[in-house]
């Protein structure tokens, strides 16, 4: 049984956001040094943490974490292996959609490169698990201010009352209003697109395969969920998804099917609507004493690769080592000189995705057909290099490169 926190206690570590970075930080922390004080704060009721519509492409790196963390089989049931993916690049009238582009699924024999998620399954399987560990979970709550100290952070939450701790972690989401009390500055634009994100279901199987169709308006993917489902991220112009989210439901479905054709079949929503406004966020640092930032906290990027979540997921991995290593040590893991070092360890990574998804947003979100003869010659390319394609592939896997110890799977 697991004891109740002391609400008055020293904690090492309180993460403000319960998302999925704040609750697999708790996570980690805790299954790696169980005499770590751990608290997570969200706004949100518990139950509500879980009940998010929306799916996320969890990484093969990330899937390996997960499963160290000893949530993984409590999610597979609910996943699905993403088995091929397909680029196409067209005008949205073109009848014929050609494909310049194609990558096989697997990594490793038995080992998809991703599985598509449902968000609220990941939260719920992470929560169980982190009040399992002993992790402290303050839902609803929030918190509205911070003192930092030489010894520790004082943290006043939104109901008045306060808490002690080592070190605040901000994991608040790309708006961070803890980010802000800090003064942290960012790099940050809008783009003159939202994303869509919905559900649909149609009468024939996906079996497994993932698509990008590359519009004028901005990538519209296809992403495979079980069963004979597919959760759609439609990149618009930002008035255009206004209305298409908010008009009727005739007029959505008729645009939808434009751009989804009818290779599997009959169409039909499976779940809400929504439009989430796209930019670039980038953190101008990622630390202070006694405070950091993980997840989009730090980093808001662009989705058309995929790899705003699994970005996270590398956050929560390093900061855990670092903490961890730096407790073993007898270390202050709220102190600068600690923190610092997740800091260089993540900040050039998240620079050049986010300059990644900046350029390809550029190149493929436009209808010049200068620039579609170039990037369709790199895409034909691409596909005829299988050595390049496989780089690529285990890149979006996070398979490439020195990466913390939890994203191969292995204990810190």
């Amino acid at each position: 049984m697991t004891r109740k926190p002391d609400a008055d206690a020293m904690l090492d570590v309180l993460v403000g956001g319960g998302g999925y970075v704040g609750l697999s930080l708790g996570v980690a922390l805790k299954q790696a040094d169980p005499s770590l004080g751990v608290a997570v704060v969200d706004l949100r009721p518990r139950e509500a943490m879980a009940g998010d519509p929306r799916a996320s492409a969890i990484a093969a790196a990330a899937s390996r974490m997960l499963d160290r963390l000893g949530v993984w089989e409590e999610i597979a049931p609910h996943a699905q292996p993403m088995t091929e993916m397909i680029v196409t690049d067209s005008k949205l009238r073109d009848a014929v959609r050609p494909v310049f582009l194609t990558f096989d699924g697997e990594v490793e024999p038995g080992e998809p490169f991703a599985h598509m998620v449902p968000n609220g399954k990941m939260v719920a399987a992470l929560a169980e698990r982190a009040e399992v560990l002993g992790v402290e979970l303050i839902a609803p709550e929030s918190v509205s201010d911070f003192s930092v100290g030489d010894a520790d952070v004082e943290i006043t939450l939104g109901s008045g009352k306060t808490r002690r701790a080592r070190l605040l972690v901000a994991a608040d989401g790309v708006r961070s209003r803890l980010r802000d009390l800090a003064g942290i500055q960012t790099v940050k634009w809008e783009y003159d697109q939202s994303g869509i994100v919905t559900t649909i279901r149609h009468e024939r199987p996906h079996n497994g395969r993932a698509e990008e169709h590359f519009l004028p308006s901005g990538p519209f993917a296809i992403l495979p969920l079980t069963g004979n489902r597919s959760s759609l991220v439609w990149s618009e112009r930002r008035a255009e998804a206004e209305r298409l989210v908010k008009g009727d439901d005739f007029t959505f479905e008729l645009e939808l099917e434009r751009r989804f054709g009818h290779h599997l079949g009959k169409i039909d929503l499976d779940g809400p609507r929504n439009a989430y406004p796209l930019g670039l966020t980038l953190a101008r640092g990622f630390v202070k004493p006694r405070f950091a930032l993980a997840g989009d906290a730090a980093h808001g990027i662009h989705p058309i690769a995929g790899q705003g979540l699994n970005l996270g997921f590398k956050d929560v991995a390093a900061l855990a080592e670092v903490l961890v290593e730096a407790r073993r040590l007898g270390q202050d893991i709220g102190a600068l000189d600690v923190l610092e070092r997740y800091e260089r360890w993540r900040r050039f990574d998240t620079f050049q995705m986010g300059v990644t998804t900046d350029v390809l947003n550029r190149l493929f979100s436009n209808d010049m057909d200068g620039v579609r003869a170039v990037r369709d010659i790199g895409l034909g390319l691409v596909d005829r290099l299988p050595s390049l394609k496989r780089f690529f592939i285990r890149q979006a896997a996070g398979l490439e490169g020195p990466a913390p110890r939890l994203l191969a799977g292995e204990p810190i």
